[in-house]
């Protein structure tokens, strides 16, 4: 009765270890089907050249934009990016078209040093043609701790991450006037930082997912493996 009691536990600690396992491999496949579908994306939009506000009332996706307009006050740099290998932040700035829609624009990255040392932001003002690609934000990991803390400079704030809402609020930006989305700015126009259009920074492209959920299901697949081992071996040594 114990033996059998044993194997009952043995088994629903096998289940629940596989379908953990199985879980995870199907949320890479997710991840994967995701960032697969954000690349793929890339070239059409190049295609067709969309006004600000025109993008932002379109459904989400990929948008090449360009407008006219003008950059507002206030400076965000969003910490923890990455470039090259090297630790740093990414420059945003608030930008209102003539028509009146308002977006985050990407400006470029810059290194953080060892100290953390922000350094000295010459903030775009006035008047400004702008091109680039409407996109998802960059990835910023688990959200802890304050999304805005104030910098040393006046009117400059580091992000860990960029809610639209209270982003908007610090920014004295009316409210609900910032989307999600933010404006990856050409790197052939002048100005700014040193900058690209890649979509994925600071993240796993789609192939890496696939590794993962393969190595998931394989752990899926071993457990199942060495259970059914366990079972026939117990089988085996159980009296007739």
């Amino acid at each position: 009765m114990m033996r059998k009691h044993t194997r009952l536990i043995g088994w629903a600690a096998a289940v629940v270890v596989i379908i953990g396992f199985c879980q995870l491999g199907r949320w890479q496949l997710q991840r994967m089907h995701e960032k697969q579908a954000l690349l793929d994306q890339q070239l059409p939009a190049r295609a067709q050249t969309l006004g600000l506000a025109d993008a932002q009332a379109a459904p989400p996706q990929l948008r090449w934009v360009e407008d006219h307009g003008s950059f507002l006050p206030g400076t965000l740099l969003l910490d923890n990016q990455t470039r090259e290998g090297r630790a740093g932040i990414k420059v945003y700035q608030p930008f209102r078209s003539d028509g009146g829609a308002v977006v985050l624009v990407d400006l470029g990255w810059l290194p953080m040093p060892a100290d953390r040392t922000l350094p000295t932001i010459t903030p775009r003002d006035g008047a400004a043609r702008i091109a680039g690609l409407l996109a998802p934000p960059p990835a910023t990991g688990i959200a802890l701790g304050l999304a805005l803390a104030p910098a040393p400079q006046p009117g400059v704030w580091l992000a860990n991450r960029m809610p639209p809402g209270e982003v908007a609020a610090t920014l004295s930006l009316p409210p609900r006037s910032l989307r999600s989305a933010v404006l990856r700015l050409d790197p052939a126009l002048p100005g700014g930082y040193a900058r690209d259009l890649d979509l994925l920074p600071n993240t796993m492209p789609p192939s890496r997912h696939l590794g993962y959920a393969v190595q998931w299901f394989a752990l899926a697949l071993t457990v199942l493996i060495v259970a059914l081992i366990l079972e026939w071996r117990s089988r085996r040594r159980s009296p007739r």
